[in-house]
C-alpha cells in the first residue's frame, strides 16, 4: 500500500509518499503558485506517484490568526481535499494531536523533526529547519502505517 500523507499549509505545506515501494519514504513541499497550493501541480503529483490512499492532517483556524491568512490556509486546506478526492483515493483525516501522542510528541516542531530524522535517517529533505513540515508529513505517514 502506498501512502500520501500531507501536512496542509498555504505556503509551508509538505507531503510524503510512504509505502510498499523500493524507495525510501520521499518528502517535499507541496507545489505552489502565487503563494497558494498549485492545484494543477498537486493533481499532477498525484497522478504521477498513485497512492492508494492519503492521510491528511485535520487542521483549522487557530487563534490570533488573521482573517486573510486564515481564508488562504483555508482555501489550501480545500485544493488538498479536492485533488485528492477528484482522484478517488481514500482519504483520511487526522488530528495532530492522535498522531503526535502516538509519537509522545508535543507542539515542538523541531522535536518532530529531529524524530523523523532518527527514524529515517537516509530520508533526504529534512535537514534545514523549515523541513518540519516535510517531517511532519513523514511522521503522520509512519503513524497511518504502524497504528494497525
Amino acid at each position: 500500500m502506498i501512502i500520501l500523507a500531507i501536512d496542509p499549509g498555504s505556503v509551508s505545506g509538505a507531503l510524503c509518499l510512504h509505502g510498499d515501494h523500493p524507495l525510501q519514504p520521499i518528502v517535499d513541499d507541496l507545489p505552489v503558485v502565487d503563494r497558494q497550493v498549485d492545484a494543477a501541480g498537486l493533481a499532477m503529483l498525484i497522478d504521477q506517484l498513485r497512492p492508494d490512499v492519503a492521510v491528511v492532517e485535520r487542521v483549522g483556524a487557530m487563534p490570533k490568526q488573521g482573517v486573510t491568512s486564515t481564508f488562504r490556509f483555508g482555501v489550501a486546506v480545500g485544493i488538498i481535499h479536492g485533488c485528492i478526492a477528484s482522484h478517488g483515493i481514500p482519504m483520511h483525516l487526522v488530528t495532530p494531536n492522535v498522531w503526535k501522542r502516538h509519537f509522545s510528541l508535543g507542539p515542538d516542531k523541531e522535536a518532530a523533526r529531529a524524530l523523523a530524522i532518527r527514524l529515517y535517517p537516509s530520508v533526504e529533505g529534512l535537514t534545514r529547519k523549515k523541513d518540519a513540515g516535510r517531517a511532519e508529513a513523514l511522521l503522520i505517514a509512519h503513524w497511518f502505517a504502524t497504528k494497525g
